[in-house]
C-alpha cells in the first residue's frame, strides 16, 4: 500500500470536528476495494465490513478517527473574522499562523499578530487568549460576512511531506495515519481467512467527545475492539516518562481501560512476529476512543493501540512511516485467530 500516497490525500483534506464530510467521502472511497461492506452513518463516521462468513463469530471493531482539530467562525470584525477551537487548540502558536477557512472555494487566512517593534517584554512573554485573536482573511467587513458567514470552519493550511528519508510532517497525522495503518492492515488481511467479523472504522468527532465512536459501537454490538490513536513521540523537551520514540515501533497500552487478556494477545503477537513495540502505562483515561467503546452496551473487551507522534495538535505533527507500517503489522498478527481465543472467555 502507497503510505505516501495515502497520507498525503487524507491530510490534504479539511475536516474538523463536526465537518468531517471530505474526510469520510475519501475515506469510503478507500476502504470499498477492501470490505464486503461500506456504509456511512448519520453521525458521518465511515463503517467498512468484512465479513468471515462464519455463523455467529465475534465481532472486532478496529477505529482511528477521521476528525482533526480546527476552528469554527463567531463573528465579524472590521472584516476580519473571530473564531473558537474545535478540539484541544494551543494558542500560544496561533499569532501568525496560516489558516485555511472552509468557504467554497477555499479561502487562504493569516493569524493576526503584533510586530515585536510594538510589544512591550509584557506582551511577549504571554499567551494571547484566543477570543482575543483574528483571522485576516484580506476582506471588508460586508466582503466578509457575506463570503464567511458565522459557523464556517477552518483548519491550518497544508498537507504533509516527507521529513528527512524516513519521517513525515504535517497536519493531521493524529489520526489519520492510524486510519491508513488500518487500511494497511485490511490490505494485508484480503486474502487471509477470518474468524472474526471485522469492522474498521473511520469515527467522527474524537477531538471534541467520541460521538462517531459511541454511536457506531452502539450499532455493531462488537464483542471486541481496538483504538488505535497516536501517542506522544520523544523530543529533547518533552517529559521522558509519558512520551515514546520515534521509529521504535506501536505503543501497546496497559491499564484500566484495556482488557488484561487483549492487552496480553497484543504483547504475544508482537514478539511471536518479532514486530518492534513499545509499552505505555495509561493509569486511567487513555484520551482515546477507548474509552468510550469499552462501555457501549453491557461492555467491550478492549486494546489500545497507539502510534508516537511529535508535535500533536499542530500543523507539523511528525511521526515514522516504519512505525506506521508496524501498526499494520501488529493489528494483522492481532485480528488473525482472534475468534478461537475469544470464544475461551
Amino acid at each position: 500500500m502507497d503510505h505516501d500516497a495515502i497520507l498525503s490525500r487524507l491530510c490534504g483534506l479539511g475536516a474538523p470536528s463536526g465537518f468531517e464530510g471530505p474526510a469520510s467521502r475519501a475515506a469510503a472511497e478507500l476502504l470499498r476495494p477492501l470490505a464486503d461492506e461500506v456504509t456511512v452513518d448519520r453521525m458521518g463516521s465511515v463503517l467498512a465490513l468484512r465479513r468471515c462468513g462464519r455463523e455467529g463469530a465475534k465481532r472486532l471493531l478496529l477505529d482511528a478517527h477521521l476528525d482533526e482539530i480546527g476552528f469554527v467562525v463567531t463573528g465579524h470584525e472590521e472584516g476580519y473574522l473571530k473564531f473558537a477551537p474545535l478540539g484541544g487548540v494551543d494558542p500560544r502558536m496561533l499569532p501568525d499562523r496560516e489558516l485555511t477557512v472552509l468557504t467554497d472555494p477555499p479561502l487562504a487566512g493569516v493569524v493576526a499578530c503584533l510586530p515585536p517593534h510594538v510589544q512591550t517584554r509584557e506582551d511577549m512573554d504571554k499567551s494571547i487568549p484566543i477570543r482575543e485573536l483574528c483571522l485576516d482573511v484580506g476582506l471588508s467587513q460586508e466582503e466578509a460576512e457575506r463570503r464567511v458567514p458565522v459557523g464556517t470552519p477552518a483548519v491550518f493550511r497544508g498537507g504533509c511531506f516527507p521529513l528527512g528519508q524516513e519521517l513525515i510532517c504535517g497536519k493531521s497525522l493524529d489520526d489519520r495515519a492510524c486510519f491508513a495503518a488500518l487500511l494497511g492492515a485490511l490490505e494485508l488481511l484480503k486474502d487471509r481467512r477470518l474468524d472474526v467479523d471485522l469492522y474498521v472504522l473511520g469515527s467522527v468527532c474524537e477531538e471534541v467527545d467520541s460521538t462517531g465512536a459511541v454511536t457506531a459501537a452502539y450499532g455493531v454490538v462488537p464483542d471486541l475492539c481496538a483504538a488505535v490513536d497516536v501517542t506522544h513521540g520523544k523530543t529533547p523537551d518533552g517529559p521522558a516518562d509519558k512520551a515514546f520514540a520515534i521509529g521504535g515501533g506501536p505503543a501497546i497500552g496497559v491499564g484500566p481501560n484495556m482488557t488484561r487478556w487483549m492487552t496480553n494477545r497484543m504483547l504475544a503477537k508482537a514478539k511471536e512476529r518479532q514486530i518492534p513495540y513499545q509499552l505505555e502505562v495509561m493509569s486511567g483515561h487513555t484520551g482515546t476512543n477507548g474509552w468510550e467503546m469499552q462501555i457501549s452496551r453491557e461492555g467491550v473487551a478492549t486494546s489500545v493501540l497507539s502510534l508516537p507522534l511529535k508535535y500533536m495538535h499542530s500543523p507539523i505533527e511528525v511521526l515514522s512511516l516504519a512505525d506506521m507500517e508496524q501498526v499494520a503489522a501488529l493489528l494483522v498478527a492481532f485480528t488473525e485467530g482472534l475468534g478461537k481465543e475469544a470464544a475461551r472467555r
